[in-house]
């Protein structure tokens, strides 16, 4: 039986949150791995308000998990947040990025562009884009987290010692699912990061949000529509979009899919209401809902107890909590978005098996009635096409690091296979008298 209306999608949360409230609050703390780095880094240049992007993004993991009763996250527009990171943004720079972005993406949903699109991208294709930002997401965590660490150092709370605990602690949970492997590793970090800002004095107090409103000028329109916005559009559409629709069906069948145009109207609504306070721009992520799945959520429930969290934390203690969250182990982070980027690697294995939903249906579809039955088997030289385009769409992305370019090579890899059969009908047209050059 597959949750559908309003009333059983509460109900849902509810009974899994009085169920399995452990691993709805461990799972609800899965993708902070994610958030927390670049929430830090953009707040510490004063890019944007920590308050903001707390209470913000609080309030939208409330939301998404009543309407949707799924685990969707709510995590930072990725390229977005590397330009501004890069280059210095100006609040209003960044603010006009994400208004941006949520107006075109706003206009692909009411226009129908966003349905379109999804359903003539083939499914070797979307897979790809999801394994292939599950292998960025562990080069990122390993290079930029992990890497830098030395054994002893930047602190005795933070180094590869602490790294080495957290991933086989990681295995070892991965094989007894009950431990809350996301929680205890948050308590641990908490308590160590406690220490570090006390010895230094630099504790979070009690500050009061308040809020104030960003207006872009021209030229900041310019530079963060141009320069970070653009770039942003493909990666929100074909990841935050997309793949998350696809991957919630893999992931939690039991609750009714939400459209590819509900999930564009939410990543939409978000930025187009919270970047004119100074919060950070975010969008729904395959990435993070694979690690708040992972780690043990199961239902709308996880992010609403993660939303509730959020909105006390950013109304009470504001900006006071940048120099807090900077003491967070970085070792710990990092094994959590490794962990994030191995659930979403692991979802490229059922290509060629029942869990592709294309196989008992016309090809090429993303979209399609969640009851499918399975089609024929699949021969050698169809298994062979879809896993090429699929890895063709893995390694251009992860090599170019590009969303767009891996999706523009896995496009052409799939039209590739299509040439002998495209030659064949234009000679069965050309002998039949159907087609003459004049």
């Amino acid at each position: 039986m597959t949750v559908q209306s309003p009333r059983e999608i509460f109900r849902y949360n509810l009974r899994t949150f009085q169920h399995h409230y452990v691993s709805e609050i461990s799972g609800s703390l899965g993708d902070l791995g994610t958030f927390l780095p670049i929430a830090i880094a953009l707040a510490a240049n004063g890019t944007v308000s920590l308050a903001s992007t707390l209470i913000f993004s609080g309030m939208y993991n409330i939301l998404t998990g009543l309407f949707f009763g799924i685990p969707l996250p709510v995590q930072p527009m990725k390229a977005i947040a590397a330009v501004a990171i890069a280059r210095s943004f100006s609040s209003g720079s960044i603010a006009a990025a994400g208004i941006f972005v949520g107006a075109c993406i706003f206009f692909f949903s009411v226009t129908g562009l966003l349905r379109w699109f999804s359903n003539v991208i083939p499914i070797p294709v979307i897979k790809g884009i999801q394994v292939g930002a599950g292998l960025s997401l562990i080069i990122s965590a390993c290079g930029a987290m992990l890497h830098p660490l030395g054994w002893t150092s930047p602190s005795w709370a933070d180094n590869r010692i602490w790294a080495i605990v957290a991933f086989v602690a990681l295995v070892v949970t991965n094989v007894y699912r009950r431990v809350p492997y996301a929680l205890i590793v948050l308590a641990i970090g908490l308590i160590f990061a406690i220490i570090r800002t006390a010895l230094a004095m630099h504790l979070p107090r009690f500050q009061f949000w308040h809020p104030w409103v960003t207006l872009p000028s021209p030229h900041q329109w310019r530079v963060g529509a141009i320069d970070a916005g653009v770039g942003q559009i493909p990666l929100t559409t074909l990841n935050s979009i997309v793949a998350v629709v696809h991957l919630a069906h893999d992931l939690v069948p039991n609750v009714r899919t939400p459209s590819i145009t509900h999930i564009g109207l939410s990543v939409a609504g978000m930025n187009l209401l919270g970047c004119w306070f100074g919060a950070m721009p975010v969008c729904h992520g395959s990435g993070g809902l694979a690690a708040q799945y992972h780690f043990g959520a199961r239902s709308g429930a996880s992010v609403i107890f993660l939303g509730v969290l959020k909105l006390i934390i950013g109304l009470l203690f504001g900006e006071t909590l940048v120099d807090f969250l900077k003491c967070f182990p970085a070792a710990f982070l990092g094994v959590m978005v490794v962990a994030a980027g191995l659930e979403l690697v692991m979802v490229g294995e059922s290509l060629n098996t029942s869990g592709a939903r294309d196989l008992g249906e016309a090809r090429g579809g993303v979209l399609g009635h969640a009851q499918q039955h399975l089609g024929p088997m699949l021969t050698d030289d169809e298994r062979k096409r879809r896993w090429t385009v699929m890895m063709v769409t893995v390694g251009v992305l992860v090599g170019f690091k590009n969303d767009a370019v891996g999706f523009l090579a896995g496009m052409l890899a799939n039209w590739a296979y299509d040439i002998p059969l495209w030659w064949e009908k234009g000679r069965s047209y050309w002998s039949e008298g159907r087609l003459r050059l004049n």
